[in-house]
């Protein structure tokens, strides 16, 4: 019979999982700008104790307006939300950095891609890629209509 305790933690199971984190590090795009940064708190939790999926949407729609925002002169909503991948779990005290690129300009509409980075918080300087996602979003008159972008913003 063994002396070791079930309940000792695994040694090559946490040299596993340090292997696998080490893998997926990566480094911040150069290709996008940093659009924002913001932190998780305990009441963005869900039950299992990562950040909820809607939490994370709602900052990546708010990140992805920021480019769009310098191109319509004015209001503007979000028409679709093309493609959305959770890579991580976020969680309570990672400091998550957006990233966003324009990626097309049609005549009413702009897509951005947006990817988030974390920054773990016992792994300072250290980033994961949690979520990647591509939004579009249109210029709207001050009835909600659809209205053109303006060609003087495209030029910039």
């Amino acid at each position: 019979m063994s002396s070791k305790s079930s309940a000792a933690p695994d040694n090559s199971v946490n040299a596993s999982a340090e292997a696998r984190l080490q893998t997926i590090r990566v480094q911040l795009p150069t290709d996008k700008e940093l659009v924002l940064k913001t932190i998780p708190m305990p009441a963005d939790c869900n039950a299992n104790g990562d950040i909820f999926g809607g939490w994370v949407m709602a900052q990546v729609d708010v990140a992805g307006a920021v480019l769009p925002a310098r191109y319509v002169d004015g209001r503007m909503a979000t028409v679709a939300v093309n493609q959305f991948i959770f890579k991580q779990p976020v969680r309570v005290g990672d400091i998550l950095s957006f990233f966003a690129a324009v990626t097309r300009i049609g005549t009413t509409s702009i897509t951005v891609q947006v990817e988030v980075y974390a920054e773990r918080l016992r792994a300072q300087g250290h980033y994961v890629k949690v979520t990647e996602a591509s939004l579009t979003y249109v210029a709207i008159d001050d009835n909600g209509k659809p209205r053109p972008v303006p060609i003087r913003s495209i030029q910039r």
